[in-house]
């Protein structure tokens, strides 16, 4: 069943006029005047809708129902993703948002390839977000993860992350998830560019109380280092909520 972001309140009974933007993919996906969507707003569950006017600039539904499912995993998870170039951010983000990520801090990095300053950065983050929702829509998360102002090294290290792991991705490293006994309830990955940090870099963020993780053997790119990292973070800690919300299910 499509499902739209709706940046509004949403309440049953509640006759909507759809924004444009939702309006286009009405549109593209050629749905038309009693076909069923479900609206979400990033505040928790999702409401079931019947389309009852498709025009050709404007489209009106009728909610019907809300269901306040969570697709959230146990352990909140923030990826510190330095900036890569070309669409290998827009790529980690996308696939972070499937994966469980709660929150995206992008960092400029000194090997990163891509510099943004400016208004030019703030775009860049917008353009971020627009693509984190969309994952949203397409992969059923009800909770929208935000992508946070881009900031240096040094700055990111200086705000000390409220978290209870804090990991970041090494060749050097010679800790695995395995030997973190405890599963936290709240942790942030580091991930570096193409390249990784530098040898400055890295030792900054082990002075600020960072722990060097390994994956294995073998040098990953950017955009596979950190999703590979999720995937192994919410197998050994992470578990998939049931569709109704109610238990969960196995690990994954």
């Amino acid at each position: 069943m499509p499902r739209f972001y709706i940046d509004a309140d949403l309440s049953v009974g509640q006759t909507l006029a759809l924004p444009d933007t939702v309006v286009r993919h009405v549109q593209v996906l050629r749905l038309g005047a009693g076909d069923a969507v479900t609206l979400f707003n990033g505040r928790g569950g999702e409401y079931a809708a019947t389309l009852d006017a498709v025009m050709k600039r404007d489209a009106h539904c009728l909610i019907e129902g809300f269901d306040d499912v969570s697709r959230e995993t146990p352990i909140w998870l923030g990826l510190a993703q330095a900036i890569s170039g070309g669409d290998k951010m827009e790529f980690t983000l996308q696939k972070g948002v499937e994966m469980g990520i709660s929150a995206f801090q992008p960092i400029a990095a000194e090997r990163s390839i891509v510099k943004l300053s400016g208004e030019r950065a703030d775009k860049r983050v917008a353009r971020w977000q627009e693509i984190v929702i969309s994952a949203c829509e397409q992969s059923g998360r009800n909770a929208i993860p935000q992508v946070l102002p881009i900031l240096s090294l040094e700055q990111w290290l200086k705000q000390a992350p409220d978290a209870d792991a804090r990991l970041i991705l090494s060749p050097a490293g010679t800790r695995r998830l395995a030997d973190i006994a405890a599963a936290p309830a709240r942790a942030w990955l580091m991930a570096g560019p193409e390249g990784g940090y530098s040898a400055r870099e890295e030792a900054a963020a082990l002075s600020a109380g960072w722990t060097p993780l390994k994956l294995g053997p073998r040098i990953l790119r950017t955009e596979t280092a950190a999703l590979a990292a999720v995937a192994a973070i919410q197998t050994v800690w992470g578990i998939t909520a049931s569709p109704s919300g109610a238990g969960r299910s196995a690990p994954l």
